[in-house]
């Protein structure tokens, strides 16, 4: 079974031309392409407690095939009083936000990879053969569609009349919102081994923040692409390239001038905005998933199935969730004083936010889910591979 799964971790990964060399650091990422299935460490089994929590379904639909079993960044746009997902077929559905009813669904045959964003009567998705497409967020109609580099894994984003996209041959793309037009590109080399998956570009200000497979943390002016500073997040360590893996595919998120970023291990890392200092650095922490934060805290789940509580302040661990080890739990999302994590069986978890105790759980479906999951007006939007798209209400 290991054999099996060594082969197509291979596979997922760009430039992978040796299984000796993969043998050598299989724990952590192992879990992480496998879902924890193997002898050594599998799943944790869940386990019985009382529910604190009354966790209710508010409506469930379903939005074609989903991602299936590919690796890809679908993961819902809400805005104007609609959500709107896609699959991986090229079907793209906008649904009532408070009731789930369909508003419009467009078949396009496109083979979406990445997004959709929302702005401005705009829907962008990115697709596996190197396009971007503009979609009208009110009837779905096309708009405009251009081609970029290569495939787009993560989710576009749009910024004062700006369309950012990040393409996994390393190279990042400014289009025009109205007309696709493109307005800038830079390009960044990627390197020979690297995990499938590309972090969102972050705007702030006038900048644009990318984190790269080599560790790098960039930032570009938003107007023109021009190189603003360059920050070293992850240092490779190790003796094979798979043990140097610093991969940065976690979206990075702000708050109060500071960025917050994870990488593959390479730790989690805050670092200024203004100029690229890096702050503090927790070298223990290994994650590709994602973050959320509240006002003193960071919230992480880790290359182990494990959810963390962080100081934001300098970077200190406060608590560590372990009986959700090897489950591949998405990033996860603060709602009201809970965390909220789906994981690869369709469970939808809610923790306390004070000790990260298991406070409460649903299963949606029995297909994984890996988007962060969404919270809106005390809602929770999950949408799982399969194409389950659900609203989830606690009390």
């Amino acid at each position: 079974m290991r054999k099996i799964i060594l082969l197509l971790l291979c596979s997922v990964l760009f430039g992978c031309s040796a299984v000796d060399t993969a043998k050598e650091s299989m724990s952590g990422l192992y879990d992480y392409f496998s879902g924890g299935e193997d002898n050594a460490t599998p799943p944790t089994p869940l386990v019985e407690y009382k529910p604190e929590l009354d966790v209710q379904v508010f409506w469930k639909e379903s939005v074609g095939v989903g991602a299936e079993k590919q690796a890809l960044k679908l993961i819902p746009a809400i805005g104007a009083g609609k959500v709107i997902a896609a699959d991986r077929e090229g079907t793209a559905q906008a649904r009532d936000l408070k009731t789930g009813a369909l508003l419009w669904e467009v078949e396009t045959g496109l083979p979406f990879s990445g997004g959709p964003s929302l702005a401005a009567g705009r829907v962008i998705l990115g697709t596996s053969k190197a396009e971007v497409v503009a979609l009208n967020s009110e009837n779905g109609e096309l708009q405009w569609k251009t081609k970029v580099s290569s495939e787009v894994l993560a989710v576009p984003v749009i910024a004062k009349g700006i369309v950012i996209v990040r393409t996994t041959a390393g190279e990042v793309i400014a289009l025009d919102e109205k007309t696709g037009g493109r307005l800038w590109s830079y390009d960044h080399s990627v390197p020979a081994l690297s995990i499938r998956g590309t972090g969102a570009p972050l705007v702030i200000g006038d900048n644009v923040i990318i984190g790269y497979d080599n560790g790098k943390l960039v930032a570009l002016n938003l107007k023109n692409g021009k190189y603003v500073w360059e920050a070293t997040i992850a240092m490779p360590k190790g003796r094979s390239e798979i043990e140097r893996l610093v991969d940065l595919d976690v979206d990075p998120i702000e708050t109060g001038g500071i960025i917050y970023i994870a990488s593959y291990n390479g730790g989690v890392s805050a670092v200024s905005a203004s100029d690229g200092e890096v702050l503090w650095r927790n070298e223990k922490v290994s994650s590709h998933t994602g973050l959320s934060y509240d006002a003193r805290h960071l919230y992480l789940s880790d290359s182990m199935g494990q959810v963390l509580q962080i100081e934001q302040s300098r970077g200190a661990g406060l608590w560590k969730q372990k009986e959700l080890s090897h489950r591949k739990l998405t990033a996860p999302a603060l709602y009201q004083d809970y965390v909220v994590v789906g994981d690869y069986e369709g469970y939808v978890h809610w923790l306390s936010t004070r000790d990260g105790r298991l406070l409460g759980r649903i299963q949606i479906t029995d297909s994984a889910i890996d988007a962060k999951p969404i919270v809106v007006d005390g809602i929770v939007y999950v949408y799982a591979k399969d194409g389950t798209l659900a609203a989830l209400t606690a009390h």
